[in-house]
């Protein structure tokens, strides 16, 4: 079977290492079973945060998860729209193996029974869900993989408590994972929290991004820099069909005015700093009832997002701003001499089953596509860690072109396979980081882009045999 992609043959956020009460002797956790909380974020492109180098947005808890553990500067998502890189994350896979997305019939079973919740509470971990699930799946499902399962969806941002209140999705989904939280005891967990936030409304114009109230002032005298792709030549350079996407329409709702990008950015990094509250809420619980020392915590989020760069709104295409995302992780068991280890390999959302389960000592299915990134958290030299990697977008809609290619060290190929012909990117992000010129018609790049397309087809032709082996 073809798993493993496309492979090679002191933070910021340091002020807040006293946030948390973390262990100073990593090796009094070595002999209790580990806990997992997995925290996904949505539509957060990696360089939101402080400790990826923003320079004001305010995420200390989360700056504070960097400074213990290890932040990976170059992560990304295979697929970068949230219910594929949902999937992806519980199973493993790429969406071409599991073959899910918006229009598409509901995630299989037969992926579900391996994905990583499901394999561990067959190893007697107590399994939590909370917060958008994003898929779709079986009736059943939710109830094979998780023992306690509380969907929470926007539409709207705020809904009543339990005490009749309305109260932003962000602080119920902190709420109930305190509740499991304080409920676990002896046990083992994993607990999945996935947040609505950073995700626009996008039934609402005029409210695009509602922030919880305990935010309220952030951000408020601020004036938001422009976007560093506002040159129009980025925009102008891209063909019509792209001109004329989703990418390009949904700006109109966004960021087209300067009004609109101050109110709806002040908006979108006042959700951001939200998110960062519920996670100091949620560790600062872990440190209240003792297990925050044999506890992994995973942040990440299920896509990037382009923040009016290149003249787009959302996610979906090939370029930098829609795969990347941030991606950390704290294991309590590390030593003290690696914590705020920033990492520069490639780790992707298909690497993160493979991960958690590799850390709480259980067997990764065999037919997993991803490659754990423990070795790298623990401090390992990895010489033949991957160097690019396969990606993909599948839906079918029609403004939003269908693509696949590679995202390598150097070069990103894609190719926009619904186009008549279909159209071809490369870029050189050694001579032009930004994407600006697409040499795919450039016979000085006649070779790599030869290379590309065959690796294309080898990875594709690979994971789609998969498929049906699982």
């Amino acid at each position: 079977m073809q798993r493993r992609g496309f492979l090679k043959s002191a933070v910021a956020g340091a002020a807040y290492a006293g946030l948390f009460p973390f262990a100073t002797n990593p090796s009094k956790s070595a002999d209790r079973p580990l806990n997992i909380l997995f925290l996904l974020a949505d539509d957060q492109r990696n360089d939101t945060l402080g400790c990826y180098g923003h320079p004001f947005i305010q995420t200390p808890a989360i700056d504070a998860l960097a400074a213990h553990g290890t932040l990976f500067e170059n992560a990304f998502v295979t697929t970068s729209i949230c219910p594929v890189s949902r999937a992806t994350i519980l199973t493993g896979l790429y969406e071409t193996t599991h073959g899910f997305t918006f229009g598409k019939p509901p995630l299989e079973d037969r992926f579900l029974d391996l994905s990583y919740p499901r394999v561990l509470r067959e190893a007697g971990y107590r399994t939590g869900f909370i917060g958008k699930y994003g898929i779709e799946a079986s009736e059943q499902a939710p109830s094979r993989l998780f023992d306690r399962f509380v969907p929470l969806f926007r539409q709207p941002y705020f809904r009543p408590d339990g005490d009749g209140r309305l109260r932003h999705v962000t602080d119920l989904t902190a709420d109930a994972a305190v509740d499991f939280l304080e409920s676990v005891g002896a046990q083992p967990f994993c607990l999945s929290v996935s947040f609505n936030a950073a995700h626009a409304e996008d039934t609402d114009l005029e409210n695009h991004f509602p922030w919880p109230p305990s935010v309220d002032s952030l951000y408020e005298t601020i004036r938001m820099p422009p976007p560093a792709l506002s040159d129009p030549a980025f925009f102008n350079s891209l063909p019509d069909f792209m001109k004329e996407s989703m990418n390009r329409k949904r700006f109109y709702w966004r960021w087209d005015t300067p009004e609109k990008y101050q109110r709806n950015l002040k908006g979108y990094f006042r959700m951001i700093s939200g998110i960062d509250r519920a996670v100091q809420r949620m560790v600062a619980t872990l440190g209240a009832i003792g297990l925050l020392d044999n506890t992994l915590i995973v942040y990440t989020a299920d896509n990037g997002y382009y923040m009016a760069d290149r003249g787009f709104a959302g996610k979906w295409s090939h370029f930098e701003q829609s795969l990347r995302v941030p991606m950390i992780v704290v294991d309590p068991r590390v030593s003290l001499a690696l914590r705020g280890q920033r990492r520069s390999e490639i780790a992707l959302n298909v690497d993160l089953p493979a991960m958690m389960l590799d850390a709480c000592g259980i067997a990764v299915p065999e037919h997993y596509q991803g490659e754990s990134l423990l070795p790298l958290v623990h401090g390992a030299s990895v010489p033949d860690w991957r160097d690019g990697f396969f990606c993909e977008h599948r839906m079918e809609h029609p403004d939003i072109p269908e693509w696949e290619g590679l995202r390598g060290v150097r070069h990103v190929y894609a190719r926009y396979v619904d186009q008549s012909p279909v159209y071809e990117f490369l870029h050189d992000l050694e001579a032009d980081p930004n994407q600006l010129r697409n040499v795919a018609g450039d016979s000085s790049h006649e070779e790599v882009l030869m290379e590309l397309r065959a690796r294309t087809d080898q990875l594709k032709a690979g994971f789609e045999a998969d498929r049906a082996l699982i």
